[in-house]
């Protein structure tokens, strides 16, 4: 129906919080994402079922899981690992996530209804509230921001019917929150980046689809284009980082 995705079954895996391999998945895909489990790092069964209260069994099925998403690569007699970052991946993060995410908008443009303009309203609410905290607080208040930030961005796609749409996105998303985490949380985010979401909103709302997606496309290289001016330590350190826990 007009205003929100099709209702058919997911197409990737669905890790229940409530279960043992759900709340595994969970902790480790956050900590994945959040830099906690290194890029490029080994994850060890044997040292992180201690860490994360579960049994062997069940954090090889947890890291299986993200395997699906592409946040933990699985190397033969070589164990698990955490999926590497480098410019050349990002590029290609970027690029692929432009040619989606602005087809996924101009779909949402033509089929959304009254709901779909007032669920991005109120998204955009909540970013720019969010906004605010993280321009003085960059490290504590990024969790808040990342939230409302991609739940920004799913309000302006949520009227886009194409499920293979929303689930490569899904991806791509938090493979991008990787990057973005570099840069949010060591400078704070640029007033300017709120301008770009008022007018992606205002374009979407006024229903002009090739200014929404010429907004959005831009919006999403600025990004990639902060964190090309990140030290090139950053990418390759991480390959030899330390293989222990998260710290509790």
């Amino acid at each position: 129906m007009p205003g929100s995705p099709l209702e058919l079954p997911p197409l990737a895996h669905s890790a229940t919080p409530t279960t043992l391999v759900g709340t595994a998945y969970a902790a480790l895909r956050r900590d994945i994402i959040e830099g906690r489990l290194a890029p490029g790092s080994r994850l060890r069964v044997e040292h992180l079922k201690d860490s994360y209260g579960v049994g062997a069994g069940t954090l090889r099925e947890a890291l299986s899981l993200l395997v699906s998403d592409a946040l933990v690569v699985s190397q033969g007699q070589r164990g698990f690992h955490v999926t590497p970052i480098s410019m050349e991946d990002f590029y290609d993060i970027t690029r692929n996530r432009i040619l989606l995410e602005c087809e996924a908008l101009r779909q949402a443009i033509q089929t959304g209804d009254d709901v779909w303009e007032s669920r991005i309203i109120a998204a955009f609410h909540r970013l720019s509230r969010a906004e605010e905290r993280l321009a003085s607080n960059p490290i504590n208040r990024f969790d808040e921001w990342e939230d409302r930030n991609r739940e920004f961005h799913q309000a302006l796609i949520s009227a886009c019917t194409s499920r293979w749409m929303h689930h490569f996105l899904g991806i791509l998303y938090q493979q991008a929150e990787r990057y973005r985490r570099l840069v949010v949380t060591r400078k704070p985010i640029p007033r300017d980046v709120h301008d770009e979401h008022r007018a992606i909103l205002e374009a979407a709302l006024a229903r002009d689809a090739d200014r929404a997606s010429a907004l959005l496309a831009d919006h999403i290289s600025t990004t990639y284009e902060a964190v090309k001016h990140l030290p090139p330590d950053l990418f390759t350190n991480h390959g030899q980082a330390a293989e222990s826990a998260p710290a509790a």
